[in-house]
């Protein structure tokens, strides 16, 4: 009995939709996540970029627990002595919010060349507008 290898040709790959409002950050992430693995799928192989599409909406609706609000911080650093900069959610949610949520969902892909191919599966939007209606995106409820 020999294992069997799927190649990307062999995989359909579908649109899902995810409504983000009043969505727990962290437990949306990882379900996220998930999906954009493949890991939802029995021919999920973790060398393989098998996930789906996914389209969030939404995503200024986002719910946080607790004070992280004011406290988590976002940094970023422009590569020269002092250039770290940091913003609260609070702020990065009323400026970006697409980024609060790709910024969760990186940290859960792989670290590699493949988890930089996942992350851009993911299409994120702050309101419920979107042009993906062509892809006809399945509403996944969450």
């Amino acid at each position: 009995m020999n294992t069997q290898s799927f190649k990307q040709s062999d995989i359909e790959e579908s649109w899902i939709m995810v409504d983000a409002k009043e969505q727990t950050l962290g437990r949306l992430a990882t379900k996220l996540a998930f999906r954009l693995r493949g890991k939802h799928k029995p021919e999920y192989s973790s060398n393989a970029d098998l996930g789906d599409f996914i389209v969030v909406v939404n995503a200024k609706d986002i719910h946080v627990t607790g004070k992280k609000m004011t406290q988590k911080m976002y940094y970023r650093h422009s590569g020269y002595p002092g250039g770290i900069k940091s913003k609260p959610l609070n702020e990065l949610l009323a400026s970006s919010p697409e980024e609060v949520i790709r910024a969760a969902v990186k940290g859960m892909l792989p670290k590699n060349k493949l988890g930089r191919q996942m992350i851009k599966k993911l299409k994120i939007y702050a309101d419920d507008v979107h042009p993906h209606q062509a892809q006809n995106p399945q509403l996944l409820d969450i």
